[in-house]
């Protein structure tokens, strides 16, 4: 007999099988068994976030009550045996606190997972994707799959919502086709000048790519931040589920959303994400604010004729003409010697006559060739032009020449770039 959801309706085949087959193991569960299934669920991996996480529970609660009485909001407290006195302090302060502020902001559907108390710690060499993961896939089991395809949220125990979060998501997904979103976002302010211009630097960069790819014509023109995407219950099980990375783990899942089931750009709301420098992780916001604030570096830029090149190379193999994968590659010598060397060495000429095979018209095989040449290796493209001649450079030289190319007046200062680009993404 299939599965069914607390609410008493089956669950979906495919998210019946994703749970028997790829959900987490362990002995992680729920605070308190909800009785019931939700429209949606809020998943929030906290570890050492005391101080910040009462605030992000405040501003979800600040949204309209109807929402709220139809999403789960899960909180995964979370840490490894290494972790210091420092986190194991604040994780256990936090799991008290947890009960108190459930009554204080009056959210009767926050439980939590102890993913941070002797037993139930993660494992070693584990992070935020594994915590994300127990979240979303211990949320998968409590949606109401009765009346639609309800969704799963992400979001970070120190970003902040605006009370027009949940209808924002709700709205979008009565509306789009694709089974993920990337929602608008905006860091807060920093405490100080010097934080203030860090954030900022690392933003500007982050819309700069988007802009850059958008101007390529890449399919994956969009932002892959942990505390802002979304995704339907069954595209998440589509798509495999979270991945366990330590970090980069946001880019990796809405990239696979993106190859299974779409990713659609939200609107109506925004979220507002950490300013703060960290050495958790190898790479993402807080290392980079780190590195800013700590080691004094600017932060610099990709040369904006590299995304030119990624361009040519996308519309090359958009109008293949039936070109085999060797004369492929010859087309690409003409766009960048560069170019050629990074795809012989990707194995490019047997991957593209594989998929030529294998593709029963032009539209799947353009499908194949995007889910070939994703995110991550366009990206590695990227860092091997960048590596082998085209040096990275300071914002002020690499973002004018973008918004010129967008078709954008250029302003002259980093207040005005990063405004720039702010609007022509909508924030």
């Amino acid at each position: 007999m299939q599965r069914t959801s607390p609410h008493e309706h089956p669950l979906p085949r495919q998210v019946a099988t994703y749970l028997r087959t790829r959900a987490t193991g362990g002995a992680w569960r729920l605070s308190e068994q909800p009785g019931r299934g939700f429209a949606a669920a809020v998943v929030i991996p906290a570890l050492a976030e005391q101080q910040n996480l009462s605030a992000t529970l405040r501003s979800l609660a600040a949204n309209p009550p109807r929402l709220l009485r139809d999403t789960l909001i899960l909180v995964v407290v979370n840490q490894r045996d290494n972790a210091s006195e420092r986190e194991t302090e604040d994780n256990l302060a936090t799991l008290k606190d947890l009960t108190r502020w459930k009554q204080a902001f009056g959210l009767d559907n926050l439980c939590w997972v102890d993913a941070a108390t002797p037993g139930n710690r993660l494992p070693p060499k584990q992070g935020v994707g594994l915590a994300r993961k127990i979240g979303l896939d211990l949320a998968l089991g409590h949606l109401d799959y009765g009346e639609g395809d309800p969704q799963l949220i992400c979001l970070d125990a120190d970003t902040l919502v605006q009370p027009d979060y949940l209808g924002a998501i709700t709205d979008h997904f009565a509306t789009s086709r694709a089974g993920g979103a990337s929602l608008p976002f905006r860091h807060q302010s920093a405490d100080t000048p010097r934080g203030q211009e860090a954030i900022e630097r690392y933003e500007l960069f982050l819309r700069a790519y988007v802009l850059g790819m958008e101007l390529a014509g890449s399919p994956y023109a969009f932002h892959t931040v942990g505390s802002a995407m979304a995704c339907r219950a069954s595209a998440y099980a589509m798509a495999g589920g979270m991945n366990k990375r330590q970090a980069g783990e946001d880019f990796y899942f809405l990239q696979q959303i993106h190859k299974t089931s779409g990713v659609a750009p939200l609107r109506g709301t925004m979220v507002h994400p950490s300013p703060r420098s960290s050495q958790r992780v190898p790479f993402g916001t807080g290392r980079a604010v780190g590195d800013i604030l700590v080691k004094g570096e600017d932060f610099l830029f990709y040369q904006p004729h590299l995304f030119g090149i990624v361009g040519e190379w996308l519309q090359c193999v958009a109008s293949h003409d039936g070109a085999d994968g060797a004369r492929l590659l010859h087309r690409a010598e003409d766009i960048s010697p560069l170019l050629r060397s990074f795809l012989q060495q990707a194995g490019f000429a047997d991957a593209w006559d594989n998929l030529k095979r294998n593709s029963r018209d032009g539209e799947r095989l353009m499908a194949a060739f995007h889910g070939w040449f994703d995110a991550f290796r366009t990206m590695r493209l990227m860092h091997y032009l960048t590596d082998n001649g085209f040096p990275r450079i300071p914002a002020e030289q690499a973002v004018p020449s973008l918004l010129e190319r967008a078709g954008h007046a250029s302003p002259a200062d980093l207040d005005g770039l990063i405004h720039c680009l702010r609007t022509i993404q909508g924030v």
